[in-house]
């Protein structure tokens, strides 16, 4: 069997010398070293063989592979380097042409406008808190003067996660919390994600986004927060534009007023998108209601207050002329490119 082993090396070297393909190789290597090889064999015709014979001629069996399988991998990884080679002769690579650009993202129009408004608010010196998503019923409702039993909980569609706690319908619990937790003067804005048990269509979506503002400092008169708003929205939609002023009511702020702009489409002449009326409602306000102050632990007999809030997704909406809410939350290309 010595000679048996050594006529597979000496023919395996013969036609490792002569491939030149992996693909021989391989051929080559499971034909000697294969399950059903030429050293299988052998191994195999052992039985016939003595006692003393059978381990000197394994040993040398896995001698002989092991010397195959070392010259099969230095072979292997030259084969590699020769075609990697062969490869890298046959490329022709112009270094002159120009790169091909990965795509790059924008800002989504949300984010833009919301920006812009935090960037506005900064300038005239307020402060951006946040607060949980999920929020106690006490400070999305009791705190803002809304018990239980009052009718303004049924003009908005709740998600409670249980009896004490709901998803936050509003960013007013920023409000309360940002009372409970600073002394007056307070100055500050509240952005964040809200949520409502809405259908899902042009105007309405149970996910959208507000902010939310308040100020509170000894004083603090209705002509305050006249003079903040109208700032605000000139910053924002343009010199041009001319507010008003409508009475409303809100549970958390008396007196309660919305307060409209007039249309960017047709700058107060009366258009679609103004429904001809030449002014646009754009947010709501008021003055903090004496009760609120009191939960927060805030004397109103020396501090007075304004707070107002809009939807940011409205806000966008008009500021770009978008007519549909749900466009800002399909991530369609072709509608986020716009805005690149």
């Amino acid at each position: 069997m010595r000679e048996q082993i050594d006529a597979i090396k000496q023919k395996f070297n013969e036609k490792l010398a002569a491939l030149s393909t992996s693909e021989e190789l391989e051929k080559l290597r499971v034909e000697v070293l294969g399950k059903k090889g030429e050293f299988t064999q052998i191994l195999r015709s052992m039985g016939s063989l003595s006692a003393e014979e059978r381990p000197l001629i394994g040993k040398l069996v896995n001698e002989a592979k092991e010397e195959l399988e070392e010259k099969i991998r230095f072979v292997k990884e030259s084969l590699k380097e020769r075609a990697t080679d062969a490869k890298l002769k046959n490329e022709v690579i112009d270094i002159t042409l120009p790169g091909v650009k990965s795509p790059m993202g924008g800002k989504h129009p949300l984010m833009m406008t919301m920006e812009k408004i935090e960037n506005i608010f900064l300038e005239m010196g307020f402060t951006i808190e946040e607060g949980p998503e999920v929020e106690l019923d006490y400070y999305n409702f009791e705190a803002l003067n809304i018990p239980k039993d009052h009718p303004a909980r049924g003009e908005q569609d709740t998600f409670y996660i249980d009896d004490q706690v709901v998803l936050r319908t509003q960013t007013s619990p920023v409000q309360i919390r940002t009372i409970e937790n600073q002394k007056p003067p307070i100055k500050m804005i509240s952005p964040g994600k809200v949520y409502r048990s809405d259908d899902v269509d042009a105007t309405h979506s149970p996910i959208f986004y507000q902010i939310e503002g308040l100020v509170i400092d000894k004083g603090i008169t209705f002509a305050d927060l006249k003079g903040t708003l109208d700032l605000f929205v000139k910053k924002m939609f343009g010199d041009d534009i001319i507010t008003k002023f409508r009475p409303h009511h809100f549970p958390f702020t008396e007196p309660s007023a919305e307060m409209d702009g007039t249309c960017f489409v047709c700058h107060g002449e009366g258009c679609k998108v103004c429904k001809g009326e030449g002014f646009m409602e754009l947010l709501g306000c008021g003055m903090v209601h004496p009760e609120v102050l009191k939960k927060g632990g805030i004397d109103p007999e020396v501090y007075s207050g304004f707070a107002f809030g809009f939807g940011l997704d409205r806000m966008t909406m008009q500021k770009f002329g978008i007519d549909d809410i749900r466009l800002l939350y399909e991530s369609d290309m072709r509608f986020l490119k716009q805005f690149k």
